[in-house]
């Protein structure tokens, strides 16, 4: 099970790009695996705090996500989020870009996040 921050600044999100792994290049909601003994909003926070070094608030569960990729089958449970501060640095990214509703569809999404873009919109 893997977790997933929609990181909202007014009416932005935060969008990352992968920069490793087969899906490389191709852009996601940050976020990661669950670990044992964590709820999902713990390995939430951890994995933002490991990925970006921010700290977020875990506002909103959203929905969860199933999607079927051609080596394994994700479960990922997305919530929207907010900043504690302005910080965000790129630890394990490529690149990342502040998308307004209008440009969420600029980047190349990967499948499984894409699939949430109607959820993230109407929630804007």
């Amino acid at each position: 099970m893997v977790v997933a921050a929609i990181i909202r600044k007014g009416d932005k999100l935060f969008a990352t790009q992968r920069g490793y792994g087969e899906w490389k290049d191709w852009w996601e909601w940050p976020g990661g695996k669950v670990e044992e003994g964590e709820s999902p909003e713990q390995a939430l926070v951890r994995e933002i705090r490991e990925e970006l070094s921010a700290e977020i608030n875990v506002d909103k569960y959203l929905c969860t996500i199933d999607w079927d990729y051609p080596d394994f089958h994700l479960k990922m449970h997305c919530y929207m989020c907010s900043l504690q501060g302005e910080a965000l640095h790129l630890n394990e990214h490529e690149a990342a870009r502040w998308l307004e509703k209008e440009t969420l569809d600029s980047v190349k999404w990967l499948p499984a996040d894409e699939l949430l873009l109607p959820t993230i919109i109407s929630e804007l």
